[in-house]
């Protein structure tokens, strides 16, 4: 897949297509064309490469195709050249991947990507322990019901705590709970040090929420990371779009 994303990224009308969806996300061919210069025919012929490389996913309102930006493919060509590079030498494809990721202040992390599923298996996927432990490597016990407990099991490690709780569940549509406590145990399980930790354990408790719609025969899965301090900004800017993408394989194919 990652040819496929390298050869759609290579031309610059296809990179100001991605540009004009990440400007505002489900646009007609009608509206994509205003304002460049290309015939309808072409800008057709590039979104079909788009699409084809997972960039662009495309639903249909009556009679209008709507085009989605997807960012998922982009992170999988990240996760796997990018780490092999020191940080700071890859600070240009960073921001660009920040920008596409859409993340709209520095105590949010707002992550958008369409998924060829239907909202229940996408729910049961974000729930239950059986596909959670294989693209995220945790489970959660809870009965799944707003003010709920919530226990973290990670790594062999239980996190348990009175304010790690959910906060809406209202499936197929919306869910949301609190972020876990950083206890030693979870993070000597993560392979965080003494200092991160500490850290974190200075910051407000954070809360996540998934927000499912159907596009078409896709799900449109919008998560929204909010009330996030400086270091778990980092290291959830980091986890999300490799987990989510993560996600979006199983779903699809079933393999994460």
């Amino acid at each position: 897949m990652s040819d496929e994303v390298f050869r759609a990224l290579a031309d610059p009308h296809r990179r100001r297509l991605l540009d004009r969806l990440r400007e505002r996300d489900g646009q007609t061919l009608r509206e994509l064309c205003a304002g460049l210069d290309l015939t309808r025919q072409a800008v057709t012929k590039h979104l079909a490469v788009l699409e084809g490389a997972g960039l662009v996913a495309a639903t249909r309102r009556g009679r209008e195709k709507h085009h989605h930006l997807d960012s998922a493919p982009i992170d999988q060509v990240a996760a796997r050249w990018i780490g092999r590079f020191a940080r700071e030498r890859v600070r240009a494809l960073t921001d660009l991947k920040t920008a596409l990721e859409g993340i709209v202040s520095e105590t949010e992390f707002v992550y958008t990507t369409y998924i060829r599923t239907t909202p229940e298996a996408l729910w049961r996927a974000l729930t239950e322990p059986a596909f959670t432990r294989r693209y995220w490597g945790v489970s959660f016990t809870t009965e799944w019901r707003k003010g709920a407990p919530m226990t973290w099991v990670e790594n062999g490690r239980e996190t348990v705590d009175p304010e790690q709780v959910v906060l809406e569940a209202d499936p197929p549509r919306r869910l949301a709970y609190t972020w876990h406590t950083f206890t030693p145990e979870w993070a000597e399980a993560a392979g965080i040090d003494a200092e991160t930790l500490a850290r974190l354990g200075a910051e407000r408790r954070s809360k996540v929420t998934f927000d499912l719609d159907v596009e078409g025969d896709l799900v449109k899965l919008r998560v929204v990371h909010a009330d996030l301090g400086e270091t778990i900004r980092g290291l959830v800017g980091e986890g999300w779009p490799r987990l989510l993408s993560d996600l979006k394989s199983m779903l699809e194919t079933g393999q994460p």
